[in-house]
């Protein structure tokens, strides 16, 4: 679907739902059905038509048009005021670059602002074009934190099954490859968690204001959906702590690693150090060196110095340090 800076539907209840122009928004009376107007909010159309035309809070106003926001639940009298994140499953994207959209939401009007798009929003206005969408602003709002919460899903299967790959051939990889994996495996989950759980605060207020539009089935639909969100944020804390406990038996290995070859090269070391002491001493250019004039000396010490490598070897086996 086209990224167009504004679309606008005007839904008959029923289940269907007329697309208007921007220029046709000024005259739609909406007391017998819903409008719903969904801007990319850094557009001018939307700043002009929420400012100045859409006759909502100032508090709402300027709630819908900010580019930062966390997810959260704010009560307007009869009218609601919500923003959400799902995951960004757009061509090229990382899900975990998360997308914001912000609603106000009354019996008769829904307003919307994102800036990029957000797949949930597009299957919402297939359904009405197909005339099986939604038929009030609460099943809107039901139909829209489900379809936002279902799509995590297979976000969060893949990193798990990442984490399971990462587990299991653990001892097959190279540390650098680990490193990397391990950094955005965590990077995703803290990313991911740090939108989750506030959206799951706002879930929760949500369901348990009284609002007189949302009956009580739509709340139970709505708890259910909060459910669904929690068991993600837990899902999140056992990848996490499952990176944690993999980048720990990593760090443990390479230490271990290490911890090897320094002690190989302390052996070697002990070995040739009073190798390399006789040849010091007896490399001196002074007068009075055993063997000077003796022309079987260097085979004399070779011998010496062949024993002393096999009494330093007996004497390493016996201590256990070979």
């Amino acid at each position: 679907m086209p990224n167009s800076p504004v679309k606008a539907f005007l839904l008959d209840k029923k289940g269907s739902a007329l697309e208007l122009n921007y220029d046709e928004l000024e005259n739609i009376k909406s007391e017998e059905k819903i409008l719903w107007v969904h801007f990319d909010y850094s557009s001018k159309e939307a700043i002009d038509w929420i400012t100045n035309k859409s006759g909502i809070d100032s508090v709402a106003i300027d709630a819908l048009l900010t580019e930062e926001t966390r997810p959260r639940t704010t009560i307007l009298g009869e009218a609601l005021l919500i923003a959400l994140r799902g995951v960004n499953l757009n061509p090229n994207s990382k899900p975990e670059d998360m997308i914001s959209i912000r609603l106000y939401i009354s019996p008769n009007l829904i307003i919307s602002t994102r800036k990029r798009n957000l797949l949930s929003v597009d299957e919402i206005i297939d359904d009405l074009k197909n005339s099986r969408g939604v038929k009030s602003s609460a099943q809107f709002l039901v139909q829209l934190t489900r379809r936002v919460t279902d799509r995590m899903d297979m976000v969060i299967d893949e990193i798990q099954d990442r984490t399971d790959l990462l587990e299991e051939n653990f001892i097959d990889s190279t540390n650098t490859e680990y490193r990397s994996e391990i950094l955005a495996i965590r990077r995703e989950t803290i990313v991911l968690k740090r939108y989750l759980t506030p959206q799951k605060d706002a879930l929760i207020k949500l369901y348990n204001e009284k609002i007189s539009w949302i009956d009580e089935y739509q709340r139970i639909e709505l708890r259910e959906t909060n459910d669904q969100l929690m068991r993600h944020i837990e899902e999140l804390d056992t990848i996490r702590d499952k990176v944690i406990l993999i980048q720990e038996e990593l760090a443990n290995s390479m230490n271990e690693q290490l911890n090897k070859k320094m002690y190989m090269l302390s052996i070697i070391s002990a070995i040739f150090l009073p190798l390399t002491f006789l040849t010091g001493l007896l490399g001196i250019n002074i007068g009075g060196i055993p063997g000077a004039e003796n022309e079987n000396a260097f085979y004399i010490f070779i011998v010496i110095l062949s024993i002393v490598i096999t009494f330093q070897f007996f004497i390493f086996k016996k201590k256990k340090w070979l």
